[in-house]
């Protein structure tokens, strides 16, 4: 299945598609915000999942979002704003994260902040970890910083 939301203007009939709702959904809520257009929104769900942006906004992580090219301070900061109340993170979505804990969320900052300070871009370290905590979700900060290491 391919989910498609079109967009019809004066001049153009624009068709964005879609993997499957939960992206289409994000996509709708991204354009839903001043400033935001399609390709911005395109750009956004490129480089972070929907998991990976609701992480990002529930977090209050602009650091994340501006690392998407055409977001900047300001454009990252209103879509934390005027999502952060939208988005319901549901049971399923949390288990896609991971536990969902606080420790494990803690670890992962910690984890992210560790890598960036060490020069690797915020996107690719906060997946690294994510994958690393889904692996082994009692993983201390130390040995997730490790073995980030090896896989960047």
């Amino acid at each position: 299945k391919l989910y498609v939301y079109e967009n019809i203007r004066e001049d153009a009939y624009v068709l964005y598609g879609f993997f499957d709702k939960q992206e289409r959904e994000v996509f709708l809520q991204l354009i839903s915000i001043s400033g935001i257009g399609g390709n911005t929104a395109r750009m956004i769900l490129s480089a972070l999942n929907p998991i990976e942006l609701y992480n990002a906004i529930s977090n209050e992580n602009t650091t994340l979002l501006k690392a998407v090219k055409g977001v900047g301070l300001k454009t990252a900061q209103r879509i934390i704003v005027e999502l952060k109340d939208k988005i319901k993170l549901t049971e399923e979505t949390w288990s896609a994260i991971g536990n969902g804990s606080a420790v494990n969320v803690t670890i992962q900052e910690e984890a992210i902040s560790a890598l960036t300070m060490l020069g690797f871009a915020a996107s690719v370290s906060q997946k690294v970890v994510i994958a690393i905590l889904k692996e082994d979700p009692e993983a201390t900060v130390e040995k997730v910083i490790k073995l980030a290491l090896k896989r960047l």
